[in-house]
């Protein structure tokens, strides 16, 4: 019976699906079949007689482990399988861990799991000052790297991240005091119950022979730890997974567990699928070029089974717009050609990106729906704007005052809002014209004495606003901002970056629609706006529209990618990665199946201005415009940095110390550290 399903994999596949015991990295690439290998594989151990009980397989989603589940189980007879293997999440067999073992730890079993949430609630209640987001994202980072309250507060440095700490402590003892889990203590949790009794430990791992992990790029050191305790007693860990699609180190995944899975684990055999079953060779060329550029990396070189197929091409625009009509047209002429639009997809690297395309598909009657993501106009910080400059066009919105009023935050609680509310109904007046008309004793007495004055100098914010927008409509979102700093109080925020780059595409709208419409206001751009954002009739034949992480796994005929500059693909400067990026792209690349076009502009909103921009340098590293490495003339020398020695050939900078007139520069050359001066060497 195994022989049978054996069949229809090529030599590398079924050289991982049957190995047995021991250490096994399947290093599988975009397209290469490899749920079809870690599936056949589980099925040929339960075909051979392993227990099927002592299999356990981890995924990162539920829909993953769904479709694991169903696929191997069609592959082999069910009257052999009396108990299936355990197929689920990480977090899911934590669970099920604590559902045992909670004791250990002292702690009934009866525990409740808070979602996301819950959390915040609780953040709330202990600290009301601190960035709420800062605060739940750095607690996280905290358990997912086993750092203890304790721990937290001896490594903090900054007052703020001190601060972090002391709450993480209070809302750590909070958890165990009301016997809540969060969802990182689904791993935590079970890690130190393994690491507090090396029994338990044993045992586990003997019950578990077999432990399979899909995604292996996307674990973090939390999940690495368990999986060390989990093969406690054999070396039978089977890990799927791309370096090259390790795109997720922002939120803790560390690419290290699987670029050292072979020093980790002893004698690993390494599988390496590269026959790619999806894309033409000509876009894989493309790709491989690409990402042959970054240096953390274990090498691998994704060949085509399909024939070259259509070059990809390069659109050059002078902006957004013109970018935006010549995407329609393509989709437009595909579209009457008979292809079907769900097989059609725009991806862009930053998400503001997607409200000049959602205006051109708006105008021109192309069904559209943004995948993983919210339309622009649905996003929060987008409704919180249009929400403050409806208050400027019409004081009497109750609705949108009332959104708004404690955005960015200034102390105007849930409880405050609720006694305007009743009085605004108790006296027919609107809000705002409540707060205005009543003297600050009569306002103390219904919100109290602070909120009075709060609000008192927020109305006469709005006041002085609307005067500015009628002496000068372009003065007027400079002094918006500098009079609420709305865009600053995302500064801290995890998400911040996107959110931001959100409001500065949305000031850029306002400002270009105000010079290209001299005798039109806010109230005529706010009614477009409206009637732009209501939903296209629902179509299953949809052209989709996402960010290259929401892309990750998918599959289309006709791909665009869009937004190929410096600063929005690749994005630069402080806390990015180009590494990281650079797989970005080759994700990116690699969703396409026959057609890929790339598209840069030389002009875009920036930063709430209309900005000059330089193309990607991903369009010449994979090879689809001429250009070549140039050496620059600054002397000056940063980690990071990529070098080139007459000798030792390119290398990166790993340290550089000013020494004289020079730099004494510590060099990575493939692998290989050296010491050198930077006059020996010329900067790429």
């Amino acid at each position: 019976m195994s022989e049978n399903f054996l069949l229809s994999l090529n030599d590398s596949q079924k050289n991982a699906a049957q190995h047995i015991d021991g250490a096994l990295l399947i290093l599988a690439g975009a397209g290469s079949g490899k749920t079809k290998t870690i599936t056949t594989r589980l099925a040929y151990l339960i075909s051979i007689g392993i227990d099927p009980a002592s299999i356990l397989t981890l995924t990162f989603t539920n829909k993953a482990a769904t479709e694991m589940r169903e696929r191997a189980f069609s592959l082999i007879d069910s009257s052999i399988v009396h108990t299936p293997p355990l197929l689920c999440t990480f977090h899911k067999f934590g669970l099920l861990l604590l559902k045992f073992y909670m004791s250990e730890l002292g702690r009934k079993n009866n525990f409740i799991i808070i979602d996301t949430d819950d959390k915040k609630r609780i953040l709330r209640s202990i600290d009301k000052e601190l960035p709420l987001p800062l605060l739940a994202s750095e607690i996280s980072k905290y358990k997912n790297s086993i750092l203890s309250p304790n721990e937290a507060k001896a490594t903090a440095q900054l007052k703020l991240y001190q601060e972090i700490a002391d709450v993480y402590e209070k809302y750590e003892n909070y958890l165990e005091k009301n016997n809540l889990v969060d969802f990182d203590d689904l791993l935590l949790l079970p890690y130190k119950i393994l690491c507090n009794n090396e029994k338990l430990a044993e045992e586990i791992s003997q019950k578990y022979n077999y432990i399979m992990v899909d995604e292996y790029q996307d674990t973090n050191e939390l999940q690495y730890k368990l999986l060390r305790k989990l093969c406690a007693t054999h070396n039978n860990l089977c890990v799927v997974g791309d370096d090259d699609q390790s795109i997720y180190g922002w939120r803790g995944a560390t690419i290290k567990n699987i670029l050292n899975f072979t020093d980790h684990f002893e004698n690993t055999k390494v599988v390496k699928l590269e026959e790619n079953y999806r894309s033409t060779n000509t876009i894989l060329n493309h790709a491989n070029q690409l990402i042959e550029h970054n240096r953390d990396r274990l090498g691998k070189k994704l060949v085509s089974t399909r024939e070259d197929g259509n070059s990809v091409r390069v659109y050059e625009s002078h902006d957004e717009n013109e970018e935006t009509r010549k995407i329609v047209d393509d989709i437009k002429n595909l579209i009457s050609n008979g292809e079907r639009a769900s097989e059609m997809a725009i991806l862009f690297r930053v998400n503001a990106l997607s409200r000049s395309l959602e205006e051109g598909f708006n105008k021109s009657g192309v069904a559209y729906k943004l995948v993983g993501g919210m339309k622009f106009y649905e996003r929060a910080e987008i409704k919180d704007l249009i929400a403050y400059f409806r208050i400027l066009t019409n004081n009497n919105d109750n609705f949108s005052l009332k959104r708004i009023v404690n955005k960015p935050k200034r102390g105007i609680g849930k409880t405050t809002i609720e006694k305007l509310d009743a009085k605004s109904a108790q006296t027919q007046k609107p809000i705002f014209q409540l707060v205005e008309e009543l003297e600050p004793e009569e306002l103390a007495q219904v919100v109290g004495k602070k909120n009075s004055r709060t609000l008192k100098v927020f109305m006469a914010s709005i006041m002085d606003l609307k005067e500015a927008l009628e002496e000068s409509k372009m003065r007027f979102l400079d002094l918006f901002e500098d009079t609420f700093d709305y865009r600053s109080s995302y500064d801290n925020a995890p998400d911040g970056f996107d959110r931001q780059a959100n409001i500065d595409e949305f000031y850029g709208y306002i400002r270009d629609y105000f010079i290209q419409n001299p005798h039109l206001g806010l109230e005529d751009f706010l009614n477009e706006i409206a009637l732009e954002s209501e939903n296209s009739e629902f179509t299953e034949e949809m052209v989709s529209m996402m960010s290259i992480h929401a892309s990750k796994g998918l599959e289309y005929k006709h791909l665009f990618i869009i937004g190929l500059e410096e600063g929005f693909f690749p994005i630069i400067g402080d806390g990015s990665d180009i590494e990281e990026e650079r797989r970005l792209g080759y994700v990116a690349l690699t969703r396409a199946m026959d057609n890929l076009t790339l598209s840069f502009v030389h002009s875009r909103f920036y930063k709430g201005k209309r900005a000059s921009l330089t193309k990607s340098r991903f369009l010449s590293e994979s090879g689809l415009i001429k250009g070549c490495l140039t050496l620059e003339k600054n002397s000056a020398y940063k980690k990071g940095d990529l070098v080139k020695h007459k000798i030792f050939g390119m290398g990166r900078v790993q340290k550089a110390v000013k020494a004289g007139k020079e730099y004494k520069l510590t060099i990575n050359f493939a692998g290989q550290i050296r010491d050198i001066l930077s006059s020996f060497v010329e900067k790429i």
